[in-house]
């Protein structure tokens, strides 16, 4: 994939900046956007007038016929049909407030529609039970370790754990909080702060286990404005802060080589396709697979059910003819 701007001119703010803002902080989640969410949607909004600006195009009078130009740069750049109807999303929220604003009469970018994407819906990465079981080998023990090695060990077992076998995102996990763990019964649950509603997470036994065993040897990091981190840079020259969503991409990336499994598509997100593929192979229960997500839409769960009811009533298994070699 190639860069679509190498250089992004300071320009000072405009009327249509100042729509835009207003409508990231009233508009976006209902005025609870992330500071992540609006880091990404000024991100876009920056690319899409610096590529403006080097096509000698003013992004505050553009046209339908630019927006569409501006696809076919991204298409040429190689982005995937899915990135780059994100990134039209967000110039067309962009313009739109700007004609909420009374700036513009209309929206250039309401029209403009993205790639067709080819890639079936139930075309998601994921692990089997025995690549994951291989994954969980590749994590080194924290049985094996004392003092501040065995605390890092934990803390890397359970970001695993807490994507693979409890389908947190990436962003969930970065966001955990000790607070956030609370004991109800005989078990030990998580708030999750998801993207659009946060759910409440029960945590396996084993998981819980060691969830307990890690508290208990990490001690307590210094709250952030998130609150008390659950997963720090415990031991590292940085000091106790809250581990990145990088780190925690890279830590992940590397047990899935060091198992053999790293591919194309396998990655954070796969170890939540997993969590959830596999949480209804064993189930059958989709209803619970999609609390256990936090979806709001039960055809974003139902993907799942068919990928696995797809293999168990494949049609080719019901034809009787059998296949054989020779003569």
């Amino acid at each position: 994939m190639t860069s679509l701007v190498t250089y992004r001119p300071p320009r000072p703010a405009s009327a249509l900046d100042a729509a835009f803002a207003d409508f990231l902080r009233v508009d976006v989640a209902s005025g609870d956007a992330s500071d992540d969410t609006i880091r990404n949607y000024r991100s876009e909004v920056e690319l899409w007038v610096a590529w403006c600006i080097e096509q000698s195009f003013d992004p505050a009078t553009v046209t339908v016929t630019h927006v569409k130009r501006y696809r076919q740069a991204l298409i040429e750049a190689n982005y995937n049909p899915i990135t780059i109807r994100w990134k039209l999303s967000i110039v067309r929220r962009f313009y739109e407030a700007a004609r909420n604003a009374g700036l513009r009469p209309d929206n250039p970018a309401a029209g403009v529609k993205p790639p067709r994407v080819r890639q079936a819906t139930e075309d998601f990465k994921y692990l089997c039970d025995e690549e994951l079981a291989k994954l969980f080998q590749a994590i080194p023990n924290p049985d094996e370790a004392r003092g501040p090695e065995k605390v890092r060990r934990l803390r890397n077992l359970l970001m695993v754990s807490m994507m693979a076998l409890q389908a947190l995102r990436t962003v969930e996990v970065h966001r955990a909080n000790v607070e956030d763990l609370l004991e109800k019964g005989e078990s030990l649950t998580l708030l999750v702060r998801g993207k659009t509603r946060d759910r409440i997470n029960y945590l396996r036994p084993d998981t819980a286990s060691r969830m307990k065993q890690y508290l208990a040897l990490c001690g307590q990091a210094p709250r952030d404005k998130l609150g008390t981190p659950l997963f720090t840079t415990f031991g590292y020259h940085a000091g106790d802060t809250r581990l990145s969503r990088r780190s925690i991409r890279l830590h992940t990336d590397k047990y899935l080589r060091a198992a053999d499994l790293k591919r194309p598509g396998i990655s954070n997100h796969a170890l939540r396709h997993t969590a959830a593929t596999l949480g209804y192979l064993h189930t059958g229960d989709l209803r619970s697979v999609q609390e256990f997500l936090g979806h709001a839409d039960p055809r974003m769960t139902a993907r799942y059910a068919h990928v696995v009811d797809m293999a168990k009533r494949n049609p080719a298994l019901f034809i009787p003819v059998k296949v054989g070699g020779g003569a």
